[in-house]
């Protein structure tokens, strides 16, 4: 396969989609930790938040064993669009949810859902052939093993998928510290959804004040 190019995030062209993380499928993802899987589901979902993303939430089956989107995710985003969908296993092929990702306008797409191999990877590929650029946030989907997430980013990455890490979604969203959203935003960010960097920062701070603890 050729190589992808190298397409930058653009927060200015880019639409968040927040892909079956419901509560019910969170019981099938296996390939992380628990604690730290709900933390970047929200961290994925607060991404909208803080660069004022277009985003759009979609379920599926949600009245179902699969259960609703977190309380967290659906207050975050009161004013979002919810797609519930009835059937449909590769999002795309719901006519309701495919119109509110082009009404956004936007052409570049992030996305994270649960499973990474079916609710994740149908859709990106499916995005793909409609011509997105796609960007899969791999902290914010789950499935059943590392084996089956592996197989899956592999899949996505031949069709010219971008898989990356939350971190490197935020960072090339943001691209400047000196860029708003820049380091006033970004550091509470990571402070709460990243303690390794957020407590470097703190412990940064505290040098430059003597000792004094940070008050990220």
């Amino acid at each position: 396969m050729p190589p992808v190019p190298y397409e930058r995030l653009d927060k200015n062209d880019v639409v968040l989609l927040v892909v079956d993380h419901q509560e019910g499928l969170y019981q099938l993802a296996r390939d992380q930790d628990p604690t730290s899987f709900k933390n970047n589901i929200l961290a994925h979902a607060a991404l909208g938040k803080v660069f004022n993303l277009p985003t759009v939430l979609t379920t599926s089956e949600e009245t179902g064993p699969n259960g609703p989107l977190p309380r967290e995710v659906l207050e975050m985003h009161s004013n979002a669009p919810l797609i519930k969908r009835p059937g449909q296993v590769d999002a795309w092929d719901n006519a309701d949810f495919k119109a509110a990702v082009k009404a956004t306008g936007k052409k570049q797409v992030i996305l994270a859902g649960i499973t990474t191999d079916v609710c994740t990877a149908f859709l990106a590929l499916s995005l793909r052939a409609e011509g997105y650029t796609v960007f899969a946030n791999s902290d914010a989907s789950g499935t059943f093993d590392t084996k089956t997430a592996q197989d899956a980013n592999d899949r996505m990455r031949a069709a010219g998928v971008h898989v990356l890490s939350m971190f490197a979604v935020a960072c090339e969203l943001m691209r400047d510290w000196r860029a708003t959203p820049g380091a006033p935003e970004m550091m509470p960010y990571f402070d709460r959804y990243l303690p390794q960097y957020g407590f470097l920062a703190r412990a940064h701070d505290a040098s430059l004040q003597g000792g004094t603890p940070s008050g990220l």
